[in-house]
């Protein structure tokens, strides 16, 4: 199934697929005393703001199938993957143990076979978009993945969803283009690791850096760092420099970066890390993306490949904030306009672009706009 950006027809359908199994809430801390930022509930509580919305009848609900050993070696290392399968065997003195060697992780017997279906579920939602079942989808899926490295797990994360699914359409449909925009407020390393040689995949990432002070807290997620090799140019990182990022400033990164990129790149599908931890009222992302920000940003997004636009589920820990921004993405996906609507040939946001992005912002935007100069038309 070969695709070529915009220029291939549209799906068999108009419809929006979802993907929510209840079984993903097993992944739980040992001590259910423990109220872990990454919480059991916060899939609950988006299935929830769907349902009294009226969204979740609408949606084409999507069997959730494991994934493959074979799918998750995609990207991870055999090492990675059988660690995480041990877990199910392992005490919980043992677990505890296990998960202190790494990097912001905790492990329950069951935290394996629900990365498997975290990850298998965006691998199924995926699929039906490239087949055209479906036009677009929503992934309501945890354990998060976009920290998870090739050898390791890391920050919340088990196995990268994105990354393994993004490689398993390029391998199983002939996928060529893949935009990854990751709106999360952490720096995906895992998957900028994954792809950071790749000429076929455009990972766009809005995050605090906070000259790595924010986590994960590494250099690679400056603006300064944009590929290697073949992938130069393909890695695009705003790095913001401070909290209290807001609509404005998402944007207006989106309408003066994203966006020609992504139009010149001319993807095939594209996939969201979707986190909601840069929303106002998370208290570990202090910014103030609002549902509609979300909502806006969902609704530019759906201008390109055609239509097929997947959102997966990553960070977000207000649970409210989470829920009420999934919602409208989820509108969006559904063909419910953003307030105010889109008018003309794209979606132009005439409230929300009568704001001011802040000067942060505006020196973020110039210093990747100086570093990816060099690689994309759009920005000579």
């Amino acid at each position: 199934m070969a695709l070529e950006g915009d220029s291939a027809g549209p799906p068999t359908t108009g419809s929006t697929g979802i993907v929510y199994d209840v079984r993903m809430k097993f992944h739980a801390p040992l001590d259910p005393k423990d109220r872990h930022p990454e919480d059991p509930r916060r899939i609950w509580k988006i299935y929830e703001a769907l349902v009294d919305a009226g969204c979740f009848n609408r949606c084409v609900r999507i069997a959730v199938k494991e994934a493959a050993t074979e799918d998750v070696l995609l990207i991870h290392d055999p090492s990675h993957h059988a660690t995480l399968t041990q877990t199910q065997f392992l005490s919980a003195p043992q677990l505890d143990r296990l998960a202190q060697q790494f990097d912001s992780v905790y492990l329950c017997p069951e935290s394996a076979y629900c990365a498997r279906l975290s990850c298998g579920g965006l691998i199924q939602l995926c699929q039906a978009v490239v087949t055209g079942h479906i036009r677009n989808g929503f992934a309501i899926i945890r354990p998060p993945g976009h920290h998870a490295e090739i050898n390791e797990p890391m920050g919340f994360c088990l196995y990268n969803n994105v990354a393994i699914a993004t490689r398993w359409v390029q391998e199983h449909y002939g996928i060529k283009k893949v935009l990854i925009v990751d709106w999360d407020v952490h720096h995906g390393n895992g998957i900028q690791e994954a792809f950071i040689k790749d000429p076929n995949v455009l990972y766009f990432s809005l995050h605090r850096y906070e000259n790595a002070e924010f986590y994960p807290s590494s250099p690679i997620a400056a603006c300064h760092v944009v590929g290697d090799g073949p992938g130069a140019g393909r890695t695009v990182n705003v790095a913001w420099p401070c909290p209290q990022m807001g609509d404005a400033d998402y944007l207006h990164a989106f309408n003066t970066l994203l966006m020609p990129m992504a139009r010149e790149f001319a993807p095939d599908l594209v996939i969201v890390a979707c986190g909601f931890d840069a929303a106002k009222g998370d208290d570990i992302g202090e910014c103030l993306v609002t549902p509609q920000g979300y909502a806006h940003m969902t609704a530019l997004l759906k201008t390109l490949a055609g239509g097929r636009l997947v959102l997966s589920l990553e960070g977000g820990y207000n649970l409210e904030a989470t829920a009420q921004s999934a919602l409208a993405c989820v509108q969006v996906l559904l063909g419910i306009l953003p307030n105010p609507p889109p008018k003309g040939p794209g979606p132009s946001l005439p409230l929300l672009s009568s704001l001011k992005p802040s000067p942060a912002c505006l020196n973020t935007i110039q210093a990747v706009q100086e570093a990816h100069g060099p690689y994309w038309k759009c920005f000579r």
